[in-house]
């Protein structure tokens, strides 16, 4: 008898190799290659594959006289996961939601599934972690009690795609894909193989419609993060799917952000906020007022940054900390990138003259939110000198912009909507990129400027003499 050929596949990138080694050749990633037994070829003649893609009749079309119209959109029920999504599901999506175990993955999809369950909509909630009466039992605690949402508790691929053909739902939940198994191959579920064309067969399902009119089901993914909070399961994954949602959320706090990272049918890195109740996930309103501390006086070392997040501006509070540092000062960040204030304070010495190199920085931005865009770089450098002066910056104040390496500050993508929400907030007082200053404003602008004090700056400097004029 033959023995089996034996493959070492990556966990991260699903590429194989005839023999172990330390670090995958494809990706590069260390200690994730894991022995899988490979499955026997089927003999064909070498040229059969190439001759079959050569013979392909598909007719062709000049892209100027494709007829293209904007995707229909179905509201969930819950707008902020609608603003995430880009206006709603659409119609034969595959949508792929990641988050650390107890975040509260299912129970916001549940609640999606059960309001437009009553809104008309077929639906199916696969749950291949949890049996009907556990899923019953969260549905009952979130105020669910007579929801009509089916549930099917099944892991085995062709049962799901059984029912998914027969039941032909407008949106289906897979909970999770990483429990999802097929006969076909001999690998445990989970395994990156299993979960690859576990994957690719419901992608194909859902976008598939029917002779009948059947525009094809809306099918989220629910899958599992790695301790780094990577998504887990072969990279490929997040290629197949339309859209990639992450679940983000501190165990210590009630606030859930859900961010986009990934989305054919909207902007990426879109967020939506959630604050966790006793009966489920509740979207909020006006999420600048979470990363706003309330202080009855203006504090040193506070700076409110106006940052974007996809196509909606929040409001963060900058704090920053400059205390007497030792041999090696510390510098820390908490929701920012540590080497980018490293390069700040460099900044902030050589054109600024303002030397920070035998002291302790400590920069947080309030909240628990990450910023990743540059414009939070002035903010960042008004919080330092603030609390380097021991003196608080003019209360009702924001600053944006950012700044680079000849201490220059840069303008800001939609810089118009930033302050207008500054202005919308009860902010009074602004400092700009000269850029970002409306050349010819208009009557609404000009209304803006008038209750919003701005001052435009092009370096650092004049930004420092205007704060120290203060």
């Amino acid at each position: 008898m033959a023995k089996d050929k034996t493959l070492y596949t990556c966990s991260d990138c699903g590429g194989s190799t005839p023999r172990w080694l330390g670090r995958c050749p494809h990706c590069g990633a260390w200690n994730t290659l894991l022995e899988t037994t490979a499955a026997p070829a089927a003999a064909k003649h070498r040229m059969s594959a190439l001759r079959q893609g050569l013979a392909s009749d598909g007719a062709l079309m000049r892209l100027g006289d494709i007829k293209a119209a904007d995707v229909q959109r179905t509201p969930t029920g819950l707008p902020e996961l609608d603003r995430v999504l880009g206006g709603g599901i659409v119609a034969g999506a595959v949508v792929l939601i990641g988050g650390d175990p107890g975040i509260g993955k299912s129970t916001l999809l549940l609640q999606a599934l059960d309001a437009l369950q009553r809104a008309g909509l077929p639906t199916l909630y696969v749950s291949g972690e949890e049996s009907g009466a556990q899923v019953a039992l969260r549905a009952r605690r979130l105020g669910l009690a007579d929801s009509q949402v089916p549930v099917l508790a099944e892991i085995q691929l062709e049962r799901i795609v059984a029912t998914l053909e027969r039941e032909r739902p407008a949106v289906a939940v897979i909970d999770s894909i990483q429990t999802v198994y097929t006969e076909q191959l001999s690998s445990a579920p989970g395994s990156v193989a299993q979960v690859r064309e576990c994957a690719a067969h419901l992608t194909r399902l859902a976008k598939a419609g029917g002779a009948d009119g059947h525009a094809g089901t809306t099918l989220v993914l629910v899958g599992h993060v790695t301790k780094e909070g990577a998504l887990a399961g072969p990279r490929v994954l997040e290629h197949m799917v339309d859209t990639v949602l992450y679940f983000e959320g501190d165990t210590h706090s009630s606030f859930r952000l859900v961010r986009a990272i990934k989305n054919r049918f909207g902007a990426v890195n879109e967020m939506g906020v959630f604050a966790m109740t006793e009966r489920g996930l509740k979207g909020v309103n006006n999420p600048s007022a979470l990363f706003l501390s309330q202080h009855p006086q203006p504090v040193p070392g506070s700076c409110v940054l106006v940052t974007l997040e996809g196509t909606r501006p929040l409001l963060v509070e900058i704090q920053a900390l400059v205390d007497g540092g030792g041999v090696a000062p510390r510098r820390l960040t908490v929701g920012l990138e540590r080497d980018r204030l490293a390069m700040l304070l460099a900044v902030l010495h050589r054109h600024a003259g303002v030397a920070c190199a035998d002291q302790d920085v400590f920069v947080n931005a309030v909240g628990g939110v990450r910023i990743a865009e540059p414009a939070a770089d002035l903010a960042v450098l008004l919080a330092i000198q603030s609390s380097l002066r021991a003196r608080p910056l003019p209360p009702r104040f924001v600053a944006f912009g950012e700044v680079g390496l000849a201490g220059e500050v840069r303008p800001a993508p939609r810089g118009l909507e930033r302050l207008r929400e500054a202005a919308k907030l009860g902010f009074r007082v602004a400092l700009v990129p000269a850029a970002n200053l409306p050349r010819k404003p208009d009557a609404p602008t000009r209304e803006l400027l008038d209750a919003l004090e701005v001052h435009p700056v092009g370096r650092i400097e004049e930004a420092l003499h205007i704060v120290r004029a203060w």
